[in-house]
């Protein structure tokens, strides 16, 4: 997944079991058990007084483990690489090829900012680690070929069997607006949408995606009734506002997800708040607490609230987002926290595949 290294002074021999100790004690947010009780150490290797953790991670996290090293250095006073692979875990089984897990994400109704919030979260769980795709489920309104800055771009295929998706930044994507003109698919009939995204998640040649974000249309209707029990998702996460209007059809959209028994990993509360650049204020300009207030009485948890930013508008008119323009950002941050915590709360689904205890093997390099 990735190698870092934090260097304070090299390490003596007699630190190891200190260094064992905070790997065995450690804990947050995203590993709440300890992150010996999730991660394999399959090595703890010394060279020349630097120290490597080679870790085998089972969820897209590679936020909290640079928090894990440089709390490591900070305690501990030592030179140290961590080294971490990631190896996600297949949580509901399927016959996609391609694809490991599939994330679906919903409103009740439009208007919420829930193609932008999707994008967004493919680039954060990207960032994160991850090898991420995105599927553009509203085959009436595609929005997701704009937002990815490729509206003009159609698909190709070098078998002329599946369709190759369309790569941005290293994200794969698949859309009917990739396919057809948008006016044109408007008018098509459910079972003829239906189809037509079945055929988009099917027969696209998706490569070692360990996170399938897939952007359901508005609504809580017939289409996303049927998509919901066709595609075999894994979890969902439902956007709304914090609007009384768009709280009651997110709750709609949760009691959609319970009903084809799938998990909803937690509300995300989109235009939150307006952040006043020259104060630093916070205005809630369509109320607050509702997506505290929902969470609670459905039994999920609130995920994150995103700010009402101009930015965020402009990037997705664009083709762009704040997670590949301004990556150190704050709201590229708060994206990254929230698709950290979907990736580890996704993985305790099946946390019984977790090593309930890990052994470190200890090698000393001359």
């Amino acid at each position: 997944m990735f190698s870092k290294f934090f260097s304070k002074k090299s390490i003596a021999k007699e630190q190891i079991e200190a260094i064992e100790q905070f790997y065995q004690s450690y804990r947050s947010d995203i590993f709440p058990e300890g992150i010996a009780n999730v991660c394999q150490l399959r090595d703890l290797e010394i060279v020349d007084g630097n120290i490597t953790l080679s870790l085998t991670v089972p969820f897209a996290c590679e936020s909290e483990l640079d928090c894990f090293a440089e709390q490591l250095l900070s305690e501990q006073q030592v030179s140290i690489i961590v080294d971490g692979r990631l190896d996600v875990l297949n949580i509901k089984k399927h016959d996609i090829t391609g694809i490991k897990n599939i994330i679906a994400i919903a409103s009740g109704k439009g208007g919420v900012g829930k193609s932008t919030t999707a994008v967004n979260l493919a680039y954060a769980m990207q960032a994160e680690g991850a090898r991420v795709g995105i599927l553009d489920a509203d085959i009436y309104g595609p929005s997701i070929p704009k937002m990815l800055g490729k509206e003009d771009v159609k698909v190709t295929s070098r078998d002329g069997k599946l369709m190759d998706p369309i790569e941005v930044n290293e994200l794969a994507a698949m859309s009917i607006g990739f396919l057809v003109d948008e006016k044109d698919a408007t008018i098509w009939r459910g079972p003829m949408a239906s189809r037509a995204f079945g055929q988009l998640l099917n027969e696209t040649a998706w490569q070692d995606i360990d996170y399938l974000i897939v952007d359901l249309p508005p609504g809580t209707g017939d289409i996303q009734l049927t998509l919901a029990q066709q595609v075999p998702v894994a979890a969902a996460v439902v956007i709304t506002t914090p609007q009384d209007i768009a709280l009651a059809d997110a709750a709609k959209g949760i009691a959609m997800f319970n009903k084809v028994n799938v998990p909803v990993l937690g509300v995300i509360e989109n235009m939150s708040y307006h952040l006043c650049q020259n104060c630093g204020e916070k205005s809630h300009l369509f109320g607050q607490g509702g997506g505290e207030l929902l969470s609670k009485d459905y039994g999920t948890q609130l995920l994150g609230q995103l700010p009402l930013d101009i930015s965020i508008c402009q990037h997705a008119d664009q083709g762009k987002s704040a997670l590949v323009e301004n990556s150190a950002g704050d709201i590229a941050q708060q994206y990254r926290r929230i698709a950290g915590k979907i990736a580890a709360d996704l993985f305790r689904q099946f946390d019984a595949r977790s090593p309930a205890t890990n052994e470190i093997l200890i090698k000393q390099v001359d």
